[in-house]
C-alpha cells in the first residue's frame, strides 16, 4: 500500500478518538490559562523575561502534548488493532512513519495556535512590560512553541511504541519533565541544560543564557525525540504484533 492511503487511515484514527481530541483541547486551555495567570504577576523582578513569561504555561501544557503522542500510539495495542494494521500494511516502517506524521501535524498546528494565543493574552496582561519584545522574538516564540510541543509528542509516541504502553511512557516522561530537572538543579553542573525540556524551552527566552541557543536547544530536544522514535521503530519492526 502506498504511503498516502496509509497516512489517510492513520489520520482517520486520530480524528475519531475522542480521548485524543481531549488532550489537544487540554493542551490549548492549560497552556493559555497558565500563561495568562503568569502575565498578571509582578514585572519588577530584575530577571523578568517577558517572552518566557508569555509562554510559561507550556510547562503544565506539555503534559497534554506527551499524553496525545503516547495515547495515539498505544491505542493500537488494544483489541488486536496492531495486527489488523500490519495485515493491511505489511511494511511496518511505512505504517510507523504514517502514524508519527499523523501525530506530528496536529500537534504542530495546535502548538502554533496555542503559542499565538498565549502570547496575545500574556502581552495584554503584562502591558507596557512587554513593549520591548521585537517582532522576531515573538515569531521565534510562537514557532518554537509549536516545534517544542511537536517534539515532545513524538518523544512520547516513540516511547509508547517501545514500551507498548501509554502508562509506561507517561510514567517516564511526567517525572522527567516535572521533577527530574528541578531535583538535579545545579548540583550536576551543566547537565540539566541538556535535558529535553530545558533544552527545548531555550527558544522561548528573550535572551538565552548558557551554552545552548534557541535553535541548538531545540536540536537537543529533537535528538531525544529521535532516539525515542528510533527505539520505537525497532520495537515495531522486531516484535510480534
Amino acid at each position: 500500500m502506498a504511503f498516502t492511503p496509509v497516512l489517510h487511515a492513520e489520520w482517520l484514527k486520530i480524528r475519531t478518538l475522542r480521548s485524543l481530541h481531549g488532550t489537544l483541547v487540554a493542551l490549548f486551555a492549560v497552556t493559555t490559562a497558565f500563561s495568562a495567570i503568569a502575565a498578571g504577576g509582578s514585572t519588577s523582578d530584575p530577571e523578568f523575561d517577558p517572552l518566557f513569561t508569555a509562554f510559561l504555561g507550556i510547562g503544565p501544557g506539555q503534559i497534554a502534548a506527551v499524553a496525545f503522542g503516547a495515547l495515539a500510539v498505544s491505542s493500537e495495542f488494544a483489541g488486536g488493532g496492531l495486527r489488523l494494521a500490519f495485515a493491511a500494511v505489511p511494511r511496518r516502517g511505512r505504517w510507523f512513519t504514517a502514524k508519527l506524521t499523523a501525530v506530528a501535524v496536529p500537534a504542530f498546528l495546535v502548538g502554533l495556535v496555542t503559542g499565538a494565543v498565549s502570547l496575545a493574552v500574556a502581552r495584554a496582561g503584562m502591558g507596557s512590560a512587554a513593549d520591548g519584545l521585537t517582532a522576531g522574538q515573538q515569531l521565534r516564540g510562537v514557532v518554537g512553541c509549536g516545534l517544542y510541543l511537536t517534539l515532545m509528542a513524538l518523544f512520547a509516541a516513540g516511547l509508547a511504541a517501545l514500551l507498548r504502553s501509554a502508562v509506561g511512557a507517561l510514567g517516564i516522561l511526567v517525572p522527567l519533565l516535572l521533577v527530574v530537572s528541578f531535583v538535579i538543579g545545579s548540583a550536576a553542573g551543566g547537565l540539566p541544560e541538556y535535558l529535553p525540556d530545558r533544552a527545548g524551552q531555550v527558544v522561548l527566552h528573550t535572551s538565552p543564557e548558557g551554552t545552548l541557543g534557541p535553535w541548538t536547544g531545540l536540536a537537543v530536544t529533537a535528538l531525544w525525540a529521535g532516539a525515542a522514535v528510533a527505539a520505537g521503530a525497532w520495537s515495531v519492526r522486531r516484535r510480534d504484533a
